[in-house]
């Protein structure tokens, strides 16, 4: 019997790895169904969104999800992709970072109690900050060979680095099948999803549930999000795009979509959106016959910033977008300075206008405001004419800066290579 939730993922590409009767358990009763998230930042970011889709696909066709924050595995480690160690974080910014995250997965989720499939939030923390080192090891331990968790490859290739692998990261693994242990014991999950990197951590909690209690757990995984280009998905030259409007602005979040290439938006807008078949089929069909108006683009920013942060937001990303495209025409001395502070995309940073007064050349201005790391770059860049300044290319690497060339006696415009934009306000 075909699965409906299932054949949704598989024609959206969403689907990788999947564990034999998983559809005939999803097709024979209401399956409760989680994904763990990662606390080591108070924001989820872009990265996260399709196990975030996952669980609302899996609510959509009328399962139970469970979101799990690992406030006791973020004080592990996954060794799952990394070639080193991460850092620990406290109890406390754990806490912080935990709560961020409730907050966010709360606007995805339908969490309305009474419904016989509600999301709901679970925090690992709360059933391992009472268990005894001991008491895990008999619990767990002794049910996992050490012969088993060698064979994960994750755990094969942080042996052979150079840096190894400690102890506490070796365990990763069994904590986390503890994790889908303790849900199937405690809420009646049967199922966990995932990235595909995570396929080692899900089947060891299979594999546990299967020998300590004599029960049967299911599980998928999605593939990881690639960029046709071989960059990495999910970084902007301002680092990570984050679901927070605080640490990424609506309008930059709809711009990364909007820069998408046509291969990405092709492939991202089954995946990020909840077009259906058909709408999608029309759109990039559309966008085929005239490629210059960006409708796969243009859509796929859309729907996500809608998702993500509203509608107003979103009309407000395409106020600000229209608003600095007919701005980029005009020359920086005719720009307002309402125009120069709304600027949506730019890297603010202050300079004391009294080095501008008192007279600056353009490669030291360039290094003091980290807008370089090191003189010699700025110095590299200007010679291969890719810094402005207020518009303007600089061509001679002892152009001198002064108060004069302060816009509204107060800002400089600078462009560092094609699209990377800098605010300086002197003050």
């Amino acid at each position: 019997m075909a699965n409906a939730f299932i054949d949704e993922l598989r024609w959206r590409g969403m689907l990788q790895d999947i564990m034999p009767g998983t559809e005939e358990q999803l097709n024979k009763e209401v399956t409760h169904g989680y994904v763990g998230f990662d606390p080591t930042a108070d924001s989820l970011h872009i990265g996260s969104l399709v196990p975030i889709l996952l669980l609302v696909h899996l609510q959509k066709a009328g399962h139970k999800p469970y979101a799990l924050v690992g406030g006791a595995t973020g004080m592990v480690g996954d060794p799952t992709g990394k070639s080193e160690e991460r850092n620990m974080l406290s109890e406390d910014v754990l806490l912080r970072n935990v709560a961020g995250i409730k907050a966010q997965l709360e606007k995805f989720l339908d969490f309305e109690t009474g419904k016989e499939n509600a999301a709901v939030m679970v925090n690992n923390f709360d059933w391992f900050k009472n268990i005894s080192f001991l008491d895990f090891i008999r619990e767990a331990g002794k049910h996992i060979t050490v012969n088993y968790m060698m064979a994960k490859d994750s755990v094969k290739k942080r042996l052979q680095s150079e840096t190894g692998m400690s102890f506490t990261e070796f365990t990763y693994q069994l904590v986390q099948g503890y994790d889908f242990y303790w849900l199937y014991e405690h809420e009646q999950c049967k199922l966990q999803m995932g990235g595909s990197d995570q396929w080692g951590n899900i089947v060891t909690g299979t594999e546990l549930i299967r020998r300590k209690a004599g029960g049967e757990a299911f599980a998928f995984t999605c593939p990881l999000i690639k960029k046709a280009d071989g960059t990495k998905f999910g970084k902007s030259e301002q680092g990570n795009v984050w679901l927070d409007a605080t640490k990424t602005s609506p309008y930059q979040f709809y711009q990364f979509w909007l820069n998408a290439s046509d291969e990405d938006a092709q492939n991202w807008i089954k995946i990020f959106t909840f077009l259906t078949r058909e709408e999608i089929e029309d759109i990039i069909a559309e966008h085929q016959q005239n490629p210059g108006e960006r409708k796969l683009q243009k859509t796929l920013a859309k729907e996500l910033s809608i998702f993500v942060h509203g509608q107003a937001e979103y009309e407000k990303a395409i106020e600000t977008t229209a608003k600095l495209f007919s701005a980029k025409s005009m020359a920086a001395e005719d720009l307002s300075e309402e125009d120069i502070i709304s600027m949506e995309g730019v890297i603010k940073s202050a300079f004391p206008k009294q080095r501008l007064m008192q007279g600056i050349d353009v490669v030291s201005f360039l290094a003091e405001t980290n807008i370089f790391l090191s003189k010699g770059e700025a110095r590299k860049m200007i010679q291969s004419g890719g810094v402005s300044i207020n518009r303007k290319k600089v061509a001679d690497v002892a152009m001198p800066l002064t108060g004069n060339n302060l816009l509204h006696q107060k800002y400089l415009l600078v462009q560092k290579g094609k699209k990377q934009h800098f605010l300086v306000e002197a003050g």
